[in-house]
């Protein structure tokens, strides 16, 4: 195999989490040995962790698991990493709306935790929304602010679709196969093969081979990343803690960039930016006074920097 096919395939495999599942098995059944070392270790972490999702396990399942741990186990260091920075949000609002909190991995197989992650279809954010759904669920989308990139807003709306979801499926593992091809399709599936019935986890497995290729492979994704992120460091992954996301609110004029507000509080503009992923210019939109996010205990400091009338004010003013 040539250097160049080598280098192609690493390609793939790194961007498996913006893909079609079903690319995966293709990229490692070329010349890739999965390693032994760690195999069969997870059944007994399975009835420790007592998860609040169901966590079927099968040779799909362990397919996966067995990837995270070898030709993907970079990656899943990387996102595991990103939990640190926005998984307690995620789960704070699982946990407010009475949903499991091991949908947060959900996020993790859509974006790789990512804000600002793109998809081959134009999928945007942490929960890779299309336009439609976005704007469906609440959304702002324009050529200013693309709150599909926020990690706030676009997880409320994330869990409010799954949700409705899960009252339409009366399972997870429907919803979140629902999230991935669409209700309708799941809906038609369930008709012609399960005698339209919901409610039951097992059901997903019933209709499984029905379901397009990607779907197939999202529920043992989900179910393999959540089993290891639950208990990562005893399967041997190494997680860098990045700080979690976090800020004060000061509403500035319309049309303030990021790298003014950035002058002001005398740090480096990327900060302000990953703070306002959602502002997709840079700067606050035309026509409107606008929240910015700023670093947690700057917010005064922002407005004796910029005060020059009314429009300039802290969140709690």
């Amino acid at each position: 195999m040539s250097k160049k096919t080598k280098t192609a395939q690493h390609r793939l495999i790194r961007s498996w989490y913006l893909m079609p599942s079903a690319v995966i098995p293709l990229v490692v059944l070329v010349g890739i040995t999965p390693v032994q070392e760690t195999a069969k270790t997870y059944p007994a972490v399975v009835e420790v962790l007592q998860p609040e999702l169901p966590l079927h396990i099968n040779e799909d399942v362990e397919r996966w698991i067995e990837l995270f741990q070898t030709v993907l186990k970079s990656d899943f260091e990387t996102f595991l990493s990103r939990q640190g920075a926005y998984g307690g949000l995620v789960q704070d609002a699982l946990r407010a709306k009475g949903m499991p909190e091991d949908l947060l991995y959900l996020a993790m197989m859509e974006s790789g935790l990512k804000p600002r992650a793109v998809s081959n279809v134009s999928a945007v954010g942490l929960w890779q929304f299309m336009s439609p759904t976005a704007l469906q669920y609440g959304l702002r989308v324009d050529s200013y602010v693309d709150e599909r990139r926020d990690p706030i807003g676009s997880t409320e709306a994330a869990l409010d679709y799954l949700n409705w979801l899960h009252e339409r499926f009366g399972s997870w593992y429907l919803a979140a196969a629902a999230y991935n091809a669409g209700p309708g399709r799941v809906e038609r599936v369930l008709r012609r093969y399960a005698d339209g019935k919901v409610g039951d986890e097992n059901l997903f497995w019933e209709i499984v081979d029905h379901l397009p290729k990607e779907t197939r492979e999202y529920v043992p994704r989900l179910i393999a990343a959540t089993i290891l992120a639950k208990d990562a460091s005893a399967y041997g992954f190494v997680v860098t803690s990045i700080e979690r996301y976090d800020y004060d609110l000061v509403f500035v004029p319309s049309g303030t960039s990021l790298l003014r507000v950035a002058s002001a509080l005398e740090v480096d503009a990327g900060i302000l930016r990953n703070l306002n992923p959602h502002l997709v210019r840079g700067v606050t939109p035309p026509a409107e006074v606008y929240g910015v996010r700023v670093p947690i205990g700057s917010s005064q400091k922002v407005v004796a920097s910029l005060a020059t009338g009314p429009d300039i004010r802290r969140a709690d003013d």
